[in-house]
């Protein structure tokens, strides 16, 4: 069983790889034939990937509890930079030559930014939140796992359309109006589509912890439709308000309160998570087996980073081991609670006692 498992990962991954690789290929050739040319093309790779780094670090910052497994975050980013992006391209391309040819070409553009893409672009993106959230009961726990892989499919997908935005400004305005481009969706605006598509992540997220039969059927469907609607408003306001004067209207009217939101949702759930680890690590407390001291360390996102910094502080080895003991600690809390709410597909004893062992092996290190 374990070899065929191991086979069948093997291979689900080459399959995921020859698939965002074709997509991937096929987007790129698309962007450099009709937008930006070989060299606006290059031009904007650089650009566009250049900040991705740094954003999708503070992305994953945010999950201080459980970290996600680095396959799927992968899988998640490149789902958006490849298949998504070509569906949205190809999609919005024929709806908006579609209505150009019956209502004109002013009609078909806006047709095209302000309805079109919303739809086709946040479903897209959101297909693969909706495939983990099926598919991987056992890491995708809450609203901030929903956020973050949000995050990774948005930044993904936000960095292959920079590449045409970028290529497309360098060959009409030169290197101004590419790095004028950039400032304004490299700098000012990064995260739009991380948090349009980050409404659908948190509704999956609230349909995972509630218990409400209703919150499970209603929040992903609201979620999903906020996230169009926050796009198609973006669009929209955009559209009727250009310029430097539109762009901070738009800023302080949307981004900055649906990103003040997306805050707020995570911080709740963070508080949530924190009260999961205190909970259901209180047996290794009671067993004496974790001091209070450290129990109190393990349920706290500042006892994390406070831990995490004194470790970094002593030496690579620490810091390493510190890591590894949240990471353990908050995986046998986060498997019993899934246990106590009927999420988990067997083997529940053997991987409770798997995760208490590592538990206690790398808090004797520390």
């Amino acid at each position: 069983m374990r070899g065929g498992r191991s086979w069948g990962g093997v291979l689900l991954a080459v399959a995921a790889v020859c698939v965002f690789a074709f997509f991937g290929l096929l987007t790129l050739l698309l962007i450099g034939g009709f937008n930006t040319g070989g060299r606006g093309l290059v031009f904007g790779m650089v650009l566009g990937t250049l900040p991705v780094p740094v954003y999708a670090a503070l992305a994953l910052w945010l999950d201080r509890y459980e970290k996600e497994p680095v396959w799927m975050l992968a899988g998640a980013f490149f789902w958006g930079a490849t298949v998504a992006v070509f569906l949205s391209f190809v999609l919005n391309s024929i709806s908006g030559a579609v209505v150009a040819s019956v209502a004109g070409a002013a009609a078909g553009d806006f047709f095209m930014s302000v309805i079109s893409a919303p739809v086709v672009e946040e479903s897209s993106k959101g297909f693969a939140l909706l495939v983990l959230f099926l598919w991987k009961r056992d890491e995708f726990d809450g609203v901030v796992d929903g956020v973050v892989y949000a995050a990774m499919v948005g930044l993904g997908f936000a960095m292959v359309e920079n590449f045409s935005y970028y290529g497309a400004a360098l060959v009409q305005g030169g290197i101004e109006g590419g790095v004028a481009t950039f400032v304004v969706r490299g700098v000012l605006t990064p995260f739009n589509h991380p948090l349009f598509t980050a409404m659908f992540g948190i509704g999956l997220g609230l349909a995972r912890v509630s218990g409400r039969r209703w919150v499970k059927v209603s929040a992903p469907v609201v979620g999903f439709f906020l996230a169009m609607l926050l796009h198609a408003l973006w669009n929209g306001l955009s559209y009727v308000t250009p310029g430097l004067l539109g762009l901070a209207i738009v800023i302080s009217l949307l981004l900055f309160p649906t990103m003040a939101g997306v805050l707020v949702a995570v911080s709740l759930s963070l508080g949530r998570e924190g009260r999961v680890v205190r909970e259901f690590l209180r047996p290794e407390l009671e067993a004496g087996e974790i001091s209070a001291s450290e129990y109190r360390t393990l349920g706290s996102v500042s006892g994390r980073l406070a831990s995490t910094m004194r470790a970094f502080f002593s030496g690579p080895g620490r810091w390493r081991a510190r890591r590894r003991f949240n990471q353990a600690a908050s995986e046998l809390a986060f498997h019993r609670d899934r246990i106590s709410r009927g999420l988990t597909s067997g083997g529940d004893r053997e991987r409770d006692e798997g995760y208490r062992a590592e538990l206690l092996r790398l808090g004797g290190r520390l």
